[in-house]
């Protein structure tokens, strides 16, 4: 499963400007992450680079732009970590970025390599983000579940293999949620329901109008 920038931009809690300026290798520090399935149009993300993009966007909650790219570096220089950015786990905390392991951590900052204690964060939890809630990415609705085994990380109603968003078109074009087991036997109406309400959610990360569609509607 591969996901185009909105989906990853709705899992992983980032905008669309913010995915574009990541993925820029044109920045003076390198870029933070280029999607391993395909940097150029189509621009494609995997399930492993939306992980990192949740830890990305966790960061910025406590940390410049300017010191996660620090920290990349050192991750990447001093440390010769030359993973995925998903298998690490990055937090930032009192002005610095670690890279944390279940007992301590290595600030990757301020004083680099410098082992210390640091509480673990689990990146797939939900979180805020500029007041905005982003979900779960294992389960962005209570119906709703992103498993890599099962559709190769495709968003589906929990138990099934029915993408969300096939379900939620089918309400958009007048379904009702009770009938949408005439369609997919397995998918009950509150889990047509949820799906649905990802589906908004995943729209609403779709880039601004050009402004003269938006002069025209204010005309």
């Amino acid at each position: 499963m591969v996901y185009d920038p909105k989906l990853a931009a709705a899992l992983s809690g980032a905008t669309l400007r913010q995915l574009s300026h990541w993925r820029n290798t044109g920045a003076r520090r390198g870029a933070v992450l280029i999607p391993e399935v395909s940097s150029r149009r189509p621009v494609l993300y995997s399930f492993r680079d939306v992980v990192a993009l949740r830890t990305c966007v966790k960061l910025r909650n406590d940390a410049s732009l300017q010191k996660i790219r620090r920290a990349l570096d050192t991750l990447r220089d001093d440390l010769k970590e030359r993973e995925h950015l998903s298998s690490y786990k990055l937090v930032a905390d009192a002005g610095t970025i670690y890279l944390a392991a279940p007992d301590q951590a290595v600030d990757l900052v301020q004083k680099k390599g410098n082992v210390v204690i640091h509480q673990m964060v689990d990146v797939l939890q939900p979180f805020y983000r500029d007041g905005r809630h982003i979900p779960s990415l294992l389960q962005p609705r209570p119906h709703v579940t992103v498993d890599p085994a099962v559709r190769g990380g495709v968003p589906v109603i929990e138990g099934t293999r029915v993408p969300y968003n096939e379900v939620a078109a089918l309400l958009r074009d007048g379904v009702p949620a009770e009938r949408i087991s005439d369609y997919y036997p397995s998918v009950t109406a509150t889990a047509a329901l949820d799906a649905a309400d990802f589906a908004e959610y995943v729209d609403s990360y779709d880039p601004d109008p050009p402004r003269e569609s938006r002069e025209a509607a204010a005309g």
